[in-house]
């Protein structure tokens, strides 16, 4: 018999076509299952393994991070305050160069320390050697997607990219009782020709999986796609057949309003990385106008090295506010869209909504608590509000994914940080000299 958590709280943040608030409510967990959401019940204390009374906190899904590069945590603050392709270039791609495997697994061991203590129960990674980053997933107890970097500019390895994806799948698709799924990686359209991504749409077709990759993010990439092909990035994808498949786009920052159509017709999923465009001076996504046609869109961190850090609750604050100032609309998109995006759209992004992504019964216990007592949560009007424009990822006390505690009052469980943070600054020292 599975072991059963019953968890008994102030609050807990459910969804029946909308968001909704169970006060003074229990969720029982069994094994890795929600079994019952709803009103406390009388239970028999011997039927239970472990009751937690989570007093006035509050529990909701755990935040679902749509699009990052874990490992290079390791590069945080290494090259700040430059222009993209001057900071991929000059800094970023000679330094991971040097990367190791052994780099690549502490790096993202970083990286989930970050998301577990700020409540992201599942992220989707892009990077290379992602054997380490599969094995990080699997010790630490983390839900994730993850996907090789591909790059097509060589058709040789090109193709060996294609196989070691092909490999990936075979090893580590579904592991971990399903907590470990893959996705094909292409990196962007400038670095991955036509001719090639329609070999990485043929190979998801084969393999069954979703694709991953960069659309649009800065203005001069959709100058140089227009240059050479005569179409946008979004319009060229769509011509050579890649939007038939189930596609996962990371930032989507400039984009025409025909674009925005397809992107809804195509059912594209969108990682909105607001954090990330700001800094790297990519520009303000259209948000609004995305919404407003029905797309599906979710939110990223995008890597540490670029935002400076993996804070969900950050990404949800800041997705709703620039839309308000730079519309001067104080409705646009609202508090409920903002949460829905880091929660059930970021599920749905990763086609794992039958999984996770709410709190009903049968779906992943991937769940977190919020310690609600502070000043700064109170009075208690509007929770949801509050878990957008007043919460902080340090008020997050506990998580739990796949109905296992992964982090309780602030201390992680499956993950020895002392060692972890010893590591990543050793590595990091090595790399960047």
């Amino acid at each position: 018999m599975p072991d059963k958590i019953l968890i008994q709280a102030g609050y807990i943040l459910t969804w029946d076509e909308g968001f909704k608030i169970i006060s003074g409510g229990e969720i029982l967990i069994e094994g890795s299952l929600i079994a019952y959401t709803g009103p406390r019940l009388n239970r028999p204390p011997e039927s239970i393994s472990r009751v937690i009374n989570a007093g006035d906190s509050l529990v909701m899904p755990g935040f679902i991070n749509t699009h990052t590069h874990a490992a290079m945590t390791l590069f945080r603050s290494y090259a700040d305050d430059m222009s993209l392709m001057d900071w991929l270039q000059n800094k970023i791609w000679p330094v991971e160069a040097k990367l190791q495997k052994e780099d690549i697994y502490w790096g993202t061991m970083l990286a989930i320390s970050e998301m577990l203590k700020g409540g992201i129960t599942c992220f989707a990674d892009m990077y290379f050697h992602m054997d380490e980053v599969a094995e990080a997933c699997l010790e630490s107890g983390i839900r994730a997607s993850i996907s090789q970097g591909l790059i097509g500019m060589e058709p040789a390895k090109g193709l060996e990219g294609l196989k070691e994806s092909s490999r990936l799948v075979e090893k580590w698709h579904k592991k971990g009782d399903g907590r470990v799924t893959v996705m094909l990686g292409p990196h962007a359209p400038y670095t991955c020709p036509p001719a090639y991504l329609q070999k990485v749409a043929n190979k998801a077709a084969e393999l069954g999986i979703p694709i991953h990759i960069h659309l649009s993010e800065t203005r001069s990439e959709v100058e140089e796609c227009r240059d050479a092909y005569g179409k946008t990035p979004v319009e060229l994808m769509n011509e050579i057949g890649l939007l038939e498949h189930n596609i996962l786009s990371a930032h989507c920052v400039h984009l025409t309003g025909r674009e925005i159509e397809i992107i809804s017709e195509k059912k594209v999923a969108v990682a909105h990385n607001p954090g990330s465009n700001l800094k790297l001076g990519s520009g303000i996504a259209p948000l609004t106008e995305l919404l407003k046609n029905g797309a599906l869109v979710s939110l990223g961190t995008d890597g540490a090295s670029s935002n400076n850090n993996l804070d969900m609750v950050e990404e949800m604050r800041l997705a709703a506010l620039l839309q308000k100032g730079v519309s001067e609309d104080a409705t646009a998109v609202p508090a409920e869209d903002a949460l829905r995006m880091a929660t059930l759209n970021g599920a749905k992004s990763l086609f794992l909504d039958e999984e996770i992504g709410t709190l009903r019964n049968g779906s992943k216990a991937d769940l977190i608590m919020f310690n609600l007592k502070k000043p700064h949560f109170y009075p208690l009007h509007n929770l949801i509000s509050h878990l957008v424009y007043s919460a902080a990822s340090s008020d997050v006390e506990l998580v739990m994914v796949n109905g296992k505690i992964l982090m309780e009052k602030g201390h992680l469980l499956t993950i020895d940080e002392e060692r972890v943070l010893f590591e990543a600054q050793n590595r990091a020292e090595r790399l960047t000299k």
